[in-house]
């Protein structure tokens, strides 16, 4: 009895101990993300609301088509490499989710402190989900190839496009909402990995 009780409480402590790892790091690329973001909100406002959600589809869709180029070609033109084409996933899948909040009437300006809030709401919701699904997964995703993390945004981006041809109408499957979450999940994992 002694040592199955010493053996749950060590594996709770590693457990407890691999969350907090995660959680940190979560915590400093959400930074890096959210800093950039806040970058461009100061120089280019709120711009980014002239976009509809499909438009924001799209440009989510270049940057991952975009890495993944450059990991099946081994080389890139662009002196840009792929982290940056992830936060700008990240970021953008952010802004569709504010997007999709703000109603039509809303107007397109947006103030810096309002922008950040909304921000905020949205990837510390991401990292919510991240913290419950890695509690029923465990770690899984720390043995994942990067490329695969691209692979799974790539067929999300698929998924939410044919949930926007279909108008929103969805049979047995989850909304768009949910696949953005699992697009900012899989894009902070990937900068995780790559040490941002």
């Amino acid at each position: 009895m002694f040592l199955n009780l010493t053996t749950y409480f060590l594996s709770r402590s590693n457990f407890m101990n691999e969350n907090l790892k995660t959680l940190n790091e979560f915590e400093e690329v959400i930074r890096v993300c959210r800093s950039v973001f806040l970058a461009k909100m100061k120089d280019y406002g709120s711009s980014w609301r002239i976009l509809r959600i499909h438009s924001l589809t799209d440009q989510i869709f270049i940057k991952a088509s975009r890495i993944r180029s450059i990991e099946e070609k081994g080389v890139q033109k662009i002196d840009e490499g792929i982290k940056p084409e992830y936060i700008g996933i990240v970021n953008y899948s952010v802004i569709s989710l504010i997007q999709m909040e703000l109603p039509d009437d809303a107007g397109l300006v947006l103030n810096l402190d309002e922008a950040e809030r909304l921000y905020n709401k949205y990837i510390y919701a991401a990292r919510d989900l991240m913290l419950d699904k890695n509690h029923d997964y465990g770690e899984a995703w720390r043995e994942m190839r990067i490329s695969s993390f691209t692979d799974i945004i790539m067929m999300r981006l698929m998924r939410i496009k044919q949930i926007e041809d279909n108008k929103g109408i969805t049979v047995v499957s989850e909304g768009v909402e949910s696949n953005y979450y699992d697009i900012i999940n899989y894009s902070l994992f990937a900068l995780i990995k790559m040490g941002c």
